[in-house]
């Protein structure tokens, strides 16, 4: 597989660095939230967790929204942090703009996928969110194939591929049906938004003087009449360019 390296004048920008800690804080100000809902819920003993996903019942639709704020316990909340961290700093990062849209849908649509096919209970966690941007930001780089989003693919895979055995109904404790849901709407949004935040690429010197080789032909040998002779800078070209550049009772819930 070819890979593409971005422009280093690019990545090592100062805005591309701006952007690395706006997706920093940004994340950690939804982590903060997170454990500000757990920490007040179990703190005033609120039950909170009775407004989670409730699967194929109206009344459980609240929980397209409160789902990923829930926790059932110290544990739960702390096994969804490192990899929600790192994986929304990825996100917001790599794909800004993409992370507009597809981060809304991942939030409820983890929710909402499993809402049509769970298991008749109450599911509360973050871990739907957290394996729908994980598969995100995993599939990305594979679809964009440069080389920056690739490394962090790879990097993706091989501190959180064993995360695939959550998808497996091995656990009866465990919302696993909100990993598959999670899963599923990361890899589907992955391939919907694959052609937004195309990074530059660095271009070589034998690639700008087969470009130029290619200019000099299509004057030679290409078009009709006045316009075989035009010195002005090619549409196609300039068009390739842009196009590069542009989550009852206690005893029946299931946590993930």
């Amino acid at each position: 597989m070819f890979l593409h390296r971005p422009d280093p004048k690019y990545t090592g920008s100062q805005r591309a660095r701006q952007n690395l800690w706006l997706a920093v804080r940004l994340t950690l100000v939804f982590i903060a939230l997170i454990w500000l809902v757990f920490l007040v819920d179990h703190g005033a003993r609120l039950d909170l967790a009775r407004f989670g996903l409730r699967p194929r019942q109206a009344s459980g639709l609240l929980g397209l929204i409160t789902t990923p704020l829930l926790h059932g316990g110290l544990a739960h909340i702390a096994s969804n942090t490192l990899p929600l961290f790192v994986g929304g700093v990825a996100l917001l990062f790599l794909y800004p703009n993409a992370s507009l849209r597809a981060l809304p849908a991942m939030y409820a649509g983890s929710s909402a996928v499993a809402w049509l096919f769970a298991r008749p209970s109450v599911h509360i966690g973050a871990s739907g969110l957290v394996y729908a941007i994980l598969a995100f930001v995993f599939m990305s780089g594979l679809l964009r194939r440069d080389m920056r989003s690739v490394a962090v693919s790879l990097a993706i895979w091989f501190v959180y591929g064993s995360m695939l055995g959550g998808i497996l109904p091995a656990n009866t404790r465990i919302s696993w049906e909100l990993h598959v849901s999670g899963l599923f709407v990361g890899l589907v949004l992955a391939f919907v938004f694959r052609h937004v935040d195309r990074v530059p690429l660095k271009r070589y010197d034998w690639e700008l003087e087969e470009d130029d080789d290619s200019d000099w032909s299509d004057h030679m040998w290409g078009g009709d009449g006045d316009d075989d002779w035009y010195d002005g800078p090619d549409e196609s070209d300039g068009s390739n360019s842009s196009s590069n550049n542009n989550d009852s009772d206690n005893d029946n819930r299931w946590l993930h």
